[in-house]
């Protein structure tokens, strides 16, 4: 359980910014991000504080004792099988005994643990931090304390992007608040809590009234309506979480990478993955794909990596089979784009569809609770035109409809947009005054209704927190 979103937005960020900003010293600057980092984490739950901490002692140590030398394999594997071996039990001990159960016909009790929010991140975290020791791409950090920090971050601790020590390393003992950066800072955190206030909220309760009905209750429009809206939820949702971490971090000083690259205008599944969740992506390559052999092996081992890879990047997500399947949906694909250059080289319009349409059938998957329901509920898709339901006309209201077009024109790539909206406001003439004027109140006027949209309304959940 973390803060209420109204309690978070009114209570703790502007008490943590205030107190931040008015400290003169940088060491009592990072004593308040700690402290607000592991009380936020810690909120409704501290027993996972421990386990958070414990895990940063453990990574710590494991980094002092490879930079020193001694032993550096046998330390770097203890760390790897402990980091996996948490993760393990808390996430995935479950889904293992119920697949034991299944498939040997055994009555095994399934364990009942729950899942640490955002173990997944900060495991990963923690994880390249020891490996980038071990090879020699960063120092080993000697003050404890700031690796308790870079791995607890209380912006995007529970649900990303995930944040390698070396891009953040020179900042942990010096950094400073430039007022641009900070003003741009809120501006983007404001962006990401409107796309995850206004659009996602939005898309995701028309997608539950959808997913919740049986597959053979819905009629073609119906499933339609889920699946368009529950493509737009999860991506509207989880870039808006990590624009308002990013946004975050530049108001605290840090530079946090972009996460999401438009990328619903991808041309292919492999350009997908190039701007999808891109911290993620570029762990697994770094971390497993070009360590397995990558490409560099043949095409048979090429193949056996990259389904390691996206089977995996499946199960990163969640204890379900699901997952699994969602993930090597993707791995198939690029695999078929690998042996069938024609894939990659179709006309851009064609080849956007193409794409839409794979991540959208992926993403069905992901979304059922059951193989069965996300199976049945694709072919809804294509052959549910004979059957009359009404569940999907009545999430077409009109402020759904709104937020679908929001929706659409926010996904396009608009960078060239973007880059002009900034270069309009910098600089010191009339002109660029009256644009930042203009974006600061556009920006006053988004939180505001983002506030009124969360004052009466209960349903506000981060997809990504479970994972």
């Amino acid at each position: 359980m973390v803060f209420s979103s109204l309690t978070f937005l009114c209570v703790f960020l502007p008490a943590v910014f205030v107190l931040y900003t008015v400290l003169p010293r940088m060491k009592a600057k990072n004593a308040v991000l700690l402290v607000a980092s592991v009380f936020f984490y810690a909120y409704g739950e501290p027993i996972y504080a421990l386990l958070l901490i414990f895990s940063s002692l453990v990574n710590y140590a494991a980094a002092m004792l490879i930079g020193g030398g001694k032993g550096r394999k046998a330390v770097l594997a203890a760390a790897v099988v402990l980091n996996l071996g948490l993760l393990a039990v808390f996430k995935y001990s479950g889904m293992f005994v119920s697949t034991l159960n299944a498939v040997a016909g055994l009555s095994l009790p399934v364990p009942q643990i729950a899942l640490p929010i955002g173990i997944s991140f900060f495991t990963f975290q923690a994880l390249s931090y020891v490996i980038d020791v071990y090879r020699g791409t960063v120092e080993r950090q000697k003050n404890y304390f700031y690796v308790l920090l870079y791995i607890s971050f209380f912006p995007q601790l529970i649900a990303g992007p995930i944040v390698k020590y070396r891009d953040i390393s020179d900042r942990l003992a010096d950094r400073r608040q430039d007022p641009a950066l900070v003003a741009n800072g809120m501006a983007r955190f404001i962006c990401g809590l409107a796309k995850k206030v206004l659009i996602a909220n939005t898309m995701g309760q028309a997608a539950d009234a959808v997913f919740a009905a049986a597959p053979a209750d819905l009629s073609a429009l119906t499933a339609w309506v889920g699946a368009v809206a529950y493509l737009f939820q999860i991506y509207y949702d989880f870039s808006g979480y990590s624009d308002m971490a990013i946004g975050l971090g530049r108001m605290f000083g840090f530079d946090f990478k972009e996460n999401f690259l438009y990328p619903y205008g991808a041309n292919n599944v492999q350009d997908f993955w190039r701007k999808w969740h891109v911290s993620l992506s570029t762990w697994f390559k770094e971390y497993l794909y070009i360590p397995l052999g990558g490409n560099r092996k043949g095409k048979g081992r090429t193949v056996l990596n990259r389904l390691i890879v996206f089977l995996l990047t499946g199960l990163w997500h969640g204890a379900n089979w699901t997952f699994v399947v969602w993930g090597l949906w993707h791995g198939l694909f690029l695999l078929l784009e690998e042996f069938v250059p024609g894939l990659r080289r179709l006309p851009k319009a064609l080849g956007r569809a193409y794409t839409m349409l794979v991540v959208l059938l992926g993403f069905v998957v992901f979304r059922a609770d059951t193989l069965a329901y996300g199976l049945a509920y694709i072919g809804r898709l294509f052959t549910g035109f004979g059957v009359s339901n009404a569940a999907g006309l009545e999430q077409l209201t009109p402020w759904f409809l709104v937020m679908l077009g929001a929706a659409v024109v926010g996904c396009a790539p608009i960078k060239p947009l973007v880059d002009k909206l900034r270069a309009a406001v910098s600089g010191d003439g009339r002109g660029a005054k009256a644009a930042r004027a203009a974006v600061g109140a556009a920006a006053f006027i988004g939180l505001a209704w983002c506030l009124v949209r969360l004052a009466p309304s209960g349903y506000n959940p981060f997809i990504y927190f479970r994972f």
